[in-house]
């Protein structure tokens, strides 16, 4: 049996004690985090980072107690967050004072809060991609007495041949389109600029070392190789023109899955990341960092159709993207255990296959991997955080806490 196999056999083992030392058995399913792997998770991404500072993704976390136990560690400094909403939310209950929102914002009523706080303004970055993102906000103000900070979002796709790829982000590519959003902004009265964004999806959250697809691979290496070589060109010019136009506080890039490639680029001041703190499903085989997966769910065995197959309860959490199998969750622990093809994970229940479910019995745990990282949280309340084989606190994820968004 491989080492791989005796660790997720461990693993099962560690978070059924810890479940079952529990004063009330928890309703399904059972979010837990490892402390432990997310620790060492945080200490590689500031090894990778070489010394640039990297920004929290809060929707790779979703759960209050993690953000700041990242921004706990020397290396990390602020939030990058995915909404006004939360943004407050995250400034009013003191997790953080310094958040860039990564996504333009059409929200009048979280405008109209930030607005009318001028300590929120100072501590939050809007993200635009055009003017009418600059129209929405003064739409929303009474006065321009509150100075808005705003970030450029730009788009980091690769152009190859006539084709784009990367994510379909923003419109602004040329460097004379970002040079003249960025006057209107400098120009606009109420408004200052202070950064810039340059997410390499297409670099950073792709799989690149498959071991049953090593010719995808090797392609998706090289294009990840002249995406950040384009990209650092780009970088660099646009740099060069913006320097006239303002004094620019940072230039946000990268990912979890691109932190060495991101880091070294010159243009590049600091680095976001969240879901290389969990490690999803989606995160696996990569050639650039080892993969130490920190959060799991367990269902519990409701059914026995034959004697070779275990059914759980639950189970159909889907990850966000474009569907497929990578999409859905990994049943991890036992190991040996997988979705079957016709019914795959379902909404009230997932059988499962493989030599583990005969030795499976009703009301046993299985523990799964969630696709994608912070949508697990979005399916719970409370989050085990486990070290070793003990649960040492039950914290809310974002749906547990009593939030104004």
């Amino acid at each position: 049996m491989s080492d791989h196999f005796v660790d997720r056999n461990r693993l099962w083992s560690r978070l059924d004690q810890a479940v079952a030392a529990l004063p009330e058995p928890p309703s399904t399913p059972i979010a837990v985090v490892d402390l432990d792997a997310f620790d060492t998770n945080a200490a590689d991404l500031v090894r990778r980072a070489g010394g640039k500072p990297l920004r929290v993704a809060s929707k790779s976390l979703r759960v209050p107690a993690l953000i700041r136990r990242a921004l706990a560690h020397d290396g990390f400094s602020g939030v990058l967050a995915f909404t006004v909403a939360e943004a407050l939310w995250l400034h009013e209950t003191g997790v953080s004072d310094d958040i860039v929102v990564a996504y333009p914002s059409v929200d009048l009523a979280a405008l109209r809060r930030l607005l009318v706080s001028p300590a929120a303004a100072g501590a939050i970055t809007l993200m635009v991609d055009d003017p009418a993102h600059l129209d929405v906000v003064d739409a929303a103000r009474d006065s321009h007495d509150v100075q808005v900070r705003v970030a450029l979002d730009l788009d980091a796709g690769l152009r190859l041949g006539g084709q784009h790829i990367g994510p379909k982000r923003s419109p602004l590519f040329d460097t004379a389109d970002v040079v003249t959003l960025a006057r209107r902004v400098v120009e606009r009265d109420g408004f200052r600029l202070v950064g810039v964004m340059t997410y390499e999806g297409q670099v950073a959250g792709v799989q690149d070392d498959v071991p049953d697809q090593r010719t995808r691979s090797l392609l998706v290496r090289r294009l990840k190789q002249a995406s950040m070589a384009q990209l650092e060109v780009r970088r660099r010019e646009i740099s060069e023109a913006l320097s006239h136009v303002a004094d620019l506080e940072f230039w946000n890039g990268g990912g979890s899955g691109s932190v060495e490639a991101t880091g070294a680029d010159p243009a590049v001041t600091e680095i976001a990341a969240g879901s290389g703190l969990l490690v999803p499903g989606i995160f696996d085989h990569y050639a650039s960092f080892v993969p130490r997966p920190a959060a799991y769910f367990g269902l519990r065995v409701t059914r026995k159709p034959t004697p070779t197959t275990a059914t759980v309860h639950g189970g159909g959490l889907i990850a966000s993207g474009a569907t497929g199998a990578d999409r859905s969750p990994v049943p991890w622990a036992p190991p040996g255990l997988h979705l079957t093809g016709l019914e795959g994970a379902g909404e009230v229940q997932t059988p499962l296959t493989g030599h583990p479910a005969a030795l499976l019995r009703i009301g046993d745990l299985v523990w799964f991997r969630h696709a994608k990282s912070g949508e697990l949280f979005e399916h719970v309340r409370d989050v085990h955080l486990v070290r070793g084989g003990a649960v040492t606190e039950v914290v809310p994820s974002y749906r547990g806490c009593d939030r104004a968004f």
